[in-house]
């Protein structure tokens, strides 16, 4: 199969750029201020400008293209300013994070915006690509002059005086050329493999909900010779022997956190788990911290996680849980809670998979709705409807579950792989674009004038035909 990406050569010759963040450049290529590519507009508002936003994926846009709600409205637009398509435009506040574009369409903008219009022999397209760059690799961070954590006051004063490549204005547009059409086809080829992602979620969850809710029996793949009434109006009928019963009756502790944060320190055997480190019914020890040996004797005094316990999450978000693994010491975070099976009832295998897909499932989901912030209490968990099969079932359910999901975890994780090593391709390709450490002239000269995957009909209904190479394994390894 051919390479998704061709491959390309080094510039013949190179020099010193005298800039910390770009390094050597083609020796062609000349070093120019800021100021002297790009005039900074102060336009007045007129009557029919609409609000354009900067986005921090780069899309500079009429507010309404994205979406209409969920952004923080100025009462009174004072200092707005106009904006022309095909200016360059800058977040000060956010520029550190990648909101630097050029604008599609004409409109209005507030004042935190640096509004940039390109001199003769410049492309604003290409310098928006070189601005995200020194924004990815933390240059314009390293210029923060602002108070907020994590973000910089990157006004136009700033940008003005930075040294920025300049090369020829053709290989200019060469290069932005190049770099829109593979990125275009880079990102679909991760929306379809996020789209198989999600579908071979949906299928693992429909999978485990018939099996816990009694749907099939997934040790004979047929249903069960006979149901009963569950007495619960929206979950309907049970197999006959399977009991519905409150959580808490399963359940020896129902362990609440400490209200308030564990302290954190760099290096410990103790681990907090936060609410950020339960998903999908799996611990992410990315998400806790350590923190130290008194403060782990505290925030266990009601009870010590064990292994085998589940950890739920009753806040941001709600719903969430996992198992209590072997060989670490763990506390409960914030807005977490143990829950501790009765082992002669309940298997606690079953129980996050009864969490997931089972009857606790619509609680938590009416529990969120209507709100940003679903929230349990100690009385709401101790009460959702839980099946209760007998154990040795449970036990037999949980082992055929795991031998068919497991082709689906595979998949999912390989997918996961792919978009991961993919969007690492493309982070190390536009920087070695950008920065001239890689000739795309000629690749840009043979690209067809019209992309056939252009129209969004077409990006909908995109399928990954094309695999990894292992070309872009060893690249993305090596970014």
């Amino acid at each position: 199969m051919a390479p998704f990406i061709p491959t390309f050569k080094p510039y013949p010759t190179h020099k010193p750029s005298g800039v910390e963040w770009l390094g050597n450049v083609p020796a062609h290529w000349d070093i120019e201020r800021a100021k002297w590519l790009f005039q900074k507009m102060e336009r007045p508002v007129r009557d029919e400008d609409e609000i354009v936003t900067c986005f921090r994926d780069g899309v500079v846009t009429l507010r309404k293209n994205r979406r209409e709600a969920g952004f923080t409205e100025s009462l009174k637009e004072i200092g707005y300013q106009g904006i022309r398509q095909g200016d360059l435009v800058i977040h000060a506040m956010d520029g550190f994070a990648g909101a630097i574009g050029v604008a599609d369409s004409d409109g209005k903008g507030t004042p935190v915006y640096s509004v940039c219009k390109p001199r003769s022999q410049v492309n604003a397209y290409f310098y928006a690509y070189t601005l995200r760059e020194m924004a990815r690799n933390g240059w314009i961070q390293a210029l923060a002059k602002g108070i907020r954590e994590r973000s910089s006051d990157f006004r136009y004063r700033d940008f003005a005086v930075q040294p920025l490549p300049f090369p020829p204005l053709p290989e200019q547009t060469a290069i932005t050329r190049f770099l829109d059409y593979t990125d275009r086809r880079i990102q679909r080829y991760i929306r379809a493999k996020q789209k198989l992602i999600t579908l071979l979620e949906e299928q693992k969850q429909a999978i485990i909900h018939q099996a816990v809710t009694g749907q099939i029996d997934v040790r004979t793949g047929q249903p069960y010779p006979a149901y009963k009434d569950s007495g619960v109006e929206w979950l309907g009928e049970v197999p006959e022997h399977w009991g519905v019963i409150g959580l808490k009756r399963v359940l020896t502790q129902l362990i609440d956190c400490e209200h308030k944060t564990a302290p954190a320190v760099t290096e410990s055997d103790y681990f907090v788990i936060r609410t950020a480190a339960v998903r999908g019914g799996n611990l992410h020890w990315e998400g806790t911290y350590c923190t130290d040996s008194s403060s782990y004797k505290e925030w266990t005094k009601r009870g010590v996680p064990e292994p085998g316990d589940v950890i739920f999450t009753r806040e941001a978000p709600a719903g969430e849980a996992c198992l209590v693994p072997e060989g670490r010491r763990v506390c409960l975070g914030q807005r977490t809670v143990l829950l501790r099976p009765d082992h002669t009832q309940y298997d606690p295998r079953f129980l996050v998979h009864m969490i997931y897909a089972g009857p606790p499932r619509t609680r938590i989901q009416l529990a969120s709705q209507g709100s940003t912030v679903g929230h349990f209490n100690i009385d709401d968990i101790g009460w959702m409807p839980v099946l209760l099969p007998p154990l040795d079932e449970q036990k037999q359910i949980v082992e055929v579950l795991q031998h068919m999901t497991c082709r689906i975890d595979r998949a999912r994780q390989g997918s996961e792989r792919e978009v991961c090593l993919l969007s690492e391709y493309r982070t190390r390709l536009i920087s070695d674009v950008v920065t001239g450490k890689l000739d795309v002239r000629e690749a840009a000269a043979k690209l067809p004038e019209v992309d056939p995957l252009e129209t969004e009909a077409d990006l909908e209904t995109l399928e990954p035909t094309t695999e990894l190479t292992e070309e872009h394994e060893a690249i993305a390894e090596g970014a």
